[in-house]
């Protein structure tokens, strides 16, 4: 098996369509036995899928990606990982023992580093990455890697209310198809024409998964300076071995313990939306 990764000095560089190299990792029985550095040649967005597929990549690992380079690598039969930072050789450690996400939106309790911030965060509503996992099948349609802008209203089952662009007066927008929206919210818009509007309901696959037991994990006291300061309830982001935040919440802390819950506030639940598309740019 052949990986190849995005490569600037060392790490992952997060613009794919961009990237001058990759650094190309040759597997056997799950192991690294070699590697190197090849240049794009100057190709560019799409045309990098074929560069790869004539190396014999089987997995991409990058940063950022959009949705017609997503497109273009499915076609060439290359798996894709994004949303990796940090060191490119962690990074496909992380990828063989079956740690490392697309979108890296999770991470395995073990991997947690030394590292977070007291601020109470922000959950953006339907906004966010919806942490897929690698080799999902790709979201297809007129609107993919296009930004799109969307009023909408979400919804859980007994009709709560629990966000509204509308309330906000300013339409959301994001890039459709690039993981930047839960994936059910992601794959309605993908192929609306502007000016329609589509009520859709999610089950917790389409939304933000189910709850995962994994992410509920303890850590001494000491090993967060300045985690005697946090409170039961509180949300505060800690830091992965790729350096990249994670949101968590405190669910239980005792005189020498913290317990922080990884998972979504929204896991497990279905959501309903009602969707209007304004704008394709």
């Amino acid at each position: 098996m052949k990986i190849a990764v995005t490569y600037d000095n060392g790490n992952v560089f997060q613009h794919f369509g961009k990237t001058e190299s990759f650094k190309v990792y040759e597997v056997e029985d799950n192991r690294v036995v070699k590697s190197e550095i090849i240049g794009s040649n100057g190709t560019g967005h799409g045309a990098l899928a074929g560069l790869l597929a004539e190396q014999g990549i089987d997995v991409l690992i990058c940063g950022g990606i959009g949705g017609g380079a997503q497109a273009a690598l499915a076609e060439a039969g290359v798996e894709l990982c994004s949303g990796a930072e940090g060191d490119t050789d962690a990074a496909v450690e992380a990828y063989l023992k079956g740690e490392l996400t697309s979108a890296g939106a999770t991470c395995d309790h073990h991997d947690h580093e030394e590292g977070h911030s007291c601020g109470d965060h922000e959950d953006g509503g339907c906004g966010g990455s919806c942490g897929g996992g690698c080799g999902e099948p790709q979201i297809t349609g007129r609107n993919v890697g296009k930004t799109c802008r969307t009023h909408y209203k979400g919804t859980f089952n007994d009709g709560t209310q629990f966000d509204s662009s509308y309330d906000r007066g300013e339409p959301l927008e994001f890039i459709c198809g690039a993981g930047q929206m839960i994936r059910g919210f992601d794959a309605a818009v993908a192929d609306m024409e502007v000016g329609q509007v589509v009520e859709i309901h999610l089950m917790p696959e389409e939304a933000y998964g189910m709850p995962n037991p994994d992410a509920i994990f303890t850590l001494e006291l000491t090993q967060l300076p300045g985690s005697e300061e946090l409170q039961v309830g509180q949300g505060v982001y800690l830091t992965n071995q790729f350096g990249q935040p994670f949101p968590v919440k405190v669910t239980a802390k005792d005189e020498k313990t913290i317990t922080f819950d990884a998972n979504h506030e929204m896991a497990g639940k279905e959501l309903n939306f009602k969707i209007e598309l304004v704008e394709v740019k």
